[in-house]
């Protein structure tokens, strides 16, 4: 077995601070009082002298701009179990180790990803798209990666025989070990794991408890050291808190994008797709702003679901400047994977046009964007209704090619007549022989019509028909390509 340990040192503060490329100059305390001291601040912020540890009144001296966010535990434990879910995607073995470290079993997978190496740095990659920084530690055992991590190592220990020669090498306070242990053990002078391990067992027993053996032999391998598997969602909510308000909605892009990419963390480890994401975004004083995405088919695609949104975003109009974004996948859906074809197939341009359908709804509105089905009704203005796009019916898909025209006028349109000859931009020539409709009297909508195809001296071709009813004349129904 090979456990690889992600530690994430700075997460109190990317909980805040991951929703923008240049959050400023942040920092974030144990609480929300005056009195509180920093624990933890961003880069930023250390330049303009803040230092974890320093009273909040004091790092407000000394930058007068520095935001100070109130130290959220349930909301790091929640990015945790995220980030464990998006880790599924390179093992189906995963573990959170709170208050900040989760834990992949990758023996199985590195053949899968071409070795530790870059398995390691396709992690790195990723997390830092999702917005995280990580120290990562490789290791036989799961307690002596995680130790790896705490020291600020970065080891890549694949066998056990070298285990014991990198754990002695650490400091004894990445044990975690109670005051009195820790004070005992400074006492005696055991510095490091090497030092503790070298001291008799029983007396070591008697002294520092049988935890403390237990430990030590958890990390070597000697006694089994199970941990719980994380298990996946059933649907994905993340919420993130934006650092400074955002006025415009395009600018939420950036933090919705990481909340995309983790939901497709999560989509691509279990094999399943979305079809539709909720957003809400919160507001100070106001009620939320709520707006949607409903997809033709389910993806899991992160490029393709940030262009849809993109499109949606433009539709968007905030009421008043945004302080935290929230999103809901609802319920997943299966989506099976397929081999990719050398040439594209009809299947793969269905995939195309139901995209183009999205990002149109879109920017455009979900009733601006819609597809037809045929009635069976004579009348070509009653001939079909608005549907789904895509969504054809199966006596549709059954219909011989028509010498109908797809543009319909929204009502005919009068002809003029020159000696009984139609006319529209110069005399029209008809091109067919009629075809006869009568029907619509059971309705109150009957006609009596003799459809023609024409052409004018410009070549155009029209569709054209002349009625038989009390009106009578020659009318324009709509043109051919």
């Amino acid at each position: 077995m090979l456990w690889l340990a992600l530690r994430f040192p700075l997460l109190p503060l990317e909980i805040f601070a991951r929703g923008t490329k240049c959050p400023g100059p942040l920092a974030v305390a144990a609480s929300g009082a005056a009195h509180a001291e920093i624990v933890t601040c961003s880069v930023e912020a250390r330049r303009h002298g803040v230092q974890p540890g320093m009273a909040v009144a004091a790092a407000w001296a000394v930058a007068s701009g520095l935001r100070v966010f109130a130290r959220d535990e349930a909301a790091e434990q929640a990015a945790l179990e995220r980030v464990a879910a998006w880790a599924l995607q390179f093992t189906p073995t995963v573990c959170v180790a709170a208050p900040s470290e989760v834990l992949l079993e990758v023996g199985g997978s590195l053949r899968l990803f071409g070795g530790l190496s870059r398995l390691w740095s396709e992690i790195e990659r990723r997390l830092v798209a999702i917005g995280y920084t990580a120290r990562l530690a490789a290791a036989p055992t799961p307690l002596a990666a995680q130790w790896f991590t705490r020291a600020g190592l970065s080891p890549r220990i694949r066998h056990p025989d070298a285990l014991r020669l990198c754990l002695e090498q650490l400091p004894a306070d990445v044990l975690g070990a109670p005051d009195a242990l820790r004070n005992l053990l400074d006492r005696i002078g055991v510095r490091t794991l090497g030092e503790c391990l070298r001291l008799p067992r029983d007396g070591l027993a008697r002294r520092g408890g049988k935890i403390l053996l237990e430990q030590l032999d958890r990390a070597l391998g000697q006694v089994p050291d199970p941990r719980p598997p994380y298990l996946p969602p059933a649907h994905f909510q993340a919420a993130l808190q934006l650092p400074a308000p955002v006025e415009q909605s395009d600018a939420l892009l950036f933090a919705s994008h990481r909340l995309i990419t983790e939901l497709c963390g999560l989509l691509a480890a279990t094999a399943q797709g979305v079809h539709w994401l909720g957003f809400a975004l919160s507001h100070e004083g106001r009620a939320e702003t709520r707006f949607e995405l409903n997809l033709v088919s389910a993806t899991r695609d992160p490029q393709h679901l940030t262009a849809v949104l993109r499109e949606r975003l433009e539709r968007v109009t905030l009421p008043c400047p945004a302080i935290a974004l929230a999103m809901d996948s609802g319920e997943l859906t299966p989506l099976a994977s397929r081999n990719r074809s050398f040439l594209p197939d009809d299947r793969a341009q269905a995939e195309t046009t139901g995209q183009l359908i999205e990002r149109l709804r879109a920017r455009l509105g979900e009733d601006a964007v819609q597809g037809f089905d045929t009635l069976a009704d004579h009348r070509p203005e009653r001939a079909w209704r608005p549907c789904e796009p895509g969504k054809e019916s199966a006596a549709q898909a059954g219909l011989p090619p028509s010498a109908r025209p797809l543009w319909l006028l929204q009502s005919p349109r009068p002809l003029a007549q020159i000696a009984e000859i139609p006319q529209y931009e110069g005399p029209l020539t008809l091109l067919t022989t009629p075809e006869r409709i009568e029907s619509g009297w059971w309705d109150g909508h009957d006609v009596a019509r003799e459809y023609f195809v024409a052409c004018n001296p410009a070549h155009a071709l029209l569709w054209i028909y002349r009625d038989y009813s009390a009106a009578g004349g020659w009318y324009l129904h709509g043109f051919f390509s």
